[in-house]
């Protein structure tokens, strides 16, 4: 499932092919995704502007001109798909689109100048709504999330407050969206490893240095990984059809049995199990 890096990157590449463009139509071949889609409502949106695609957690806001707010998710193999004229651009995440995958065209989205935006999703997991602008963060999508990890509210003292006295697993903490936005089990583990803490350790046997050091590694794994394009696991693209390549300098995530990539370090990486996710750790750096 894309994370927050991969979900920017589409966001950036959506907003810079479709902003200011104006719907022309609206042709919907498949509403059976997580939500079922409502034809009615998206006929409302005919004749609107796109003024801006934002994105908060996971989730994509493409916010139209007539307080109309198009909410997106891609769930497990949703991609975004822009075609001006002759011209493909593809947005995906873990799979490749092919020249029949037509079939799982759910939505298309008809602009002035000859775009038009598909979404395409094979599993079926992602989603699209409608909503009002105003009300868009009180859906229940967005109203219980956790601060951006990229703004000032994700700070030492914000984590300090939440984990008093909880006693819950790091991993999982960083894990849930309620805490944190965005970041899924590729970043956890790669953000606990340049913390030196083993992804089981309980919140509250983690010392002040080790808290803001989450802080300044979640902020800086993810600058890095948007900057490089995002993780491809599979296949990830952007809408130019860039591969992302931070999992080429991935330290513990899919390196199982591998060698530790801490040059004194002589551990292997293990790989386990909690709450059904896979945490991969170095047992000798991460303590």
């Amino acid at each position: 499932m894309p994370e927050l890096p991969e979900v920017e990157v589409v966001k950036k590449s959506l907003e810079e092919k479709i902003k200011n463009l104006t719907i022309k139509r609206v042709f919907v071949n498949n509403n059976k995704l997580r939500y079922k889609i409502d034809n009615k409502s998206f006929s409302k949106i005919i004749g609107s502007k796109i003024i801006s695609v934002k994105r908060r957690s996971k989730y994509l806001l493409i916010n139209l001109n007539q307080n109309l707010t198009i909410l997106a998710h891609l769930g497990m193999t949703g991609k975004f798909l822009i075609f001006n004229k002759k011209k493909k651009h593809k947005t995906s995440f873990y799979y490749s689109l092919k020249n029949n995958d037509t079939k799982h065209d759910h939505i298309t989205f008809f602009f002035n100048k000859r775009f038009k935006l598909i979404y395409n999703d094979v599993r079926k997991f992602g989603f699209i709504k409608l909503f009002e602008s105003q009300s868009i963060y009180e859906c229940n999508h967005l109203k219980f999330l956790g601060p951006e990890p990229l703004t000032k509210d994700f700070n030492k003292s914000y984590i300090s407050n939440y984990i008093l006295k909880k006693k819950v697993k790091i991993k999982d903490l960083l894990m849930n969206q309620k805490f944190i936005a965005g970041l899924g089990n590729i970043y956890c583990n790669e953000i606990l490893f340049l913390c030196k803490i083993n992804p089981n350790r309980i919140v509250t046997k983690i010392n002040k240095k080790e808290l803001f050091n989450i802080v300044k590694f979640t902020k800086k794994i993810l600058k890095k990984s948007i900057l490089q394009g995002g993780s491809s696991i599979k296949n990830f693209t952007s809408a130019d059809g860039q591969n992302g390549n931070f999992q080429q300098v991935f330290n513990v995530y899919n390196r199982e049995k591998r060698k530790c990539k801490t040059k004194t370090c002589l551990g292997i990486i293990k790989k386990i199990y909690t709450l059904g996710r896979s945490s991969f750790f170095c047992p000798k750096c991460q303590k």
